[in-house]
């Protein structure tokens, strides 16, 4: 009983470990051109569930007019929903400032049932979030 109990158990970790290298990668979006206003993400999903953010951005006549934005955390994914959390001690230094908690992004790809020839880009499309600007931002799997 005991043996059935365990081989049941690392069975459910193993298959939600292989779902979440699935969503594992890097994200990435450029808005603007190069010379004028450039705006850059960058969201790196580790498979152990930590992720790092980080925004770029370069205006013409900004002030500052250049500006780095770091964030990072943990994740987790239900479905096609990932969740983002930062914690207060862990995640946040002099570098690391943005607050990812009550964000939520879902995860868009070709549905493996379409065997058409319509062109998916695997992206995040964040759906929630307490940083104004990151809400409806789709970032794409690189």
């Amino acid at each position: 009983m005991k043996l059935l109990i365990s081989t049941l158990f690392l069975l459910c970790n193993i298959s939600l470990f292989a779902q979440s290298n699935q969503f594992a990668g890097i994200y990435t979006r450029t808005l603007g051109e190069e010379g004028k206003h450039l705006i850059e993400y960058k969201l790196t999903l580790n498979p152990d569930g930590t992720f790092v953010f980080h925004s770029y951005s370069k205006v013409k006549g900004g002030i500052p007019p250049e500006a780095n934005k770091y964030g990072k955390g943990k994740w987790t994914a239900k479905d096609n929903l990932i969740s983002f959390l930062t914690k207060k001690q862990e995640d946040f230094d002099d570098k690391y400032t943005l607050d990812f908690n009550n964000s939520t992004a879902r995860f868009i790809t070709k549905n493996p049932r379409d065997k058409s020839d319509k062109v998916v880009k695997t992206k995040l499309q964040f759906l929630e979030s307490d940083i104004s600007w990151m809400q409806r931002i789709d970032l794409f799997k690189i």
